[in-house]
């Protein structure tokens, strides 16, 4: 029971981000373009990225922490089916150059970031 307490508790955390993130995106640079869900995937990347090599490589934490962390918090936090909904819509809409630039977008500064985060947590 702990263990589905964690995950919903982290999830309720990262989808409540999420909703804020992309209201604030969408009120600062309009809503043309999702960058909120984009903002999310790249943090979301890089959270996991950080989280999941400082615990398996440098600190010893409670799996506890991970279900919290990875499945509760990024798994609510990160967008997937919300990026590839908007996408199609873009392709839809006929925004080609929009959906295009969506896709890019996530997929190398996602990667990126998730590098990044990996990275950072070896300088530790």
């Amino acid at each position: 029971m702990l263990k589905i307490f964690l995950v919903a508790l982290g999830g309720s955390i990262g989808a409540t981000a999420r909703y804020l993130i992309s209201d604030w995106a969408a009120q600062r640079w309009g809503a043309d373009f999702p960058y909120g869900t984009l903002i999310v995937n790249i943090a979301g990347c890089f959270i996991i990225g950080l989280f999941m090599a400082l615990v398996t490589e440098r600190i010893i934490v409670s799996p506890y922490w991970r279900l919290l962390v990875t499945v509760g918090f990024v798994g609510g936090l990160t967008t997937f089916s919300s990026f590839s909904y908007e996408t199609i819509k873009l392709v839809n809409d006929g925004q080609m150059t929009f959906a295009l630039y969506n896709i890019l977008s996530n997929f190398v500064l996602g990667f990126f970031a998730t590098w990044t985060g990996i990275s950072l947590a070896k300088l530790f």
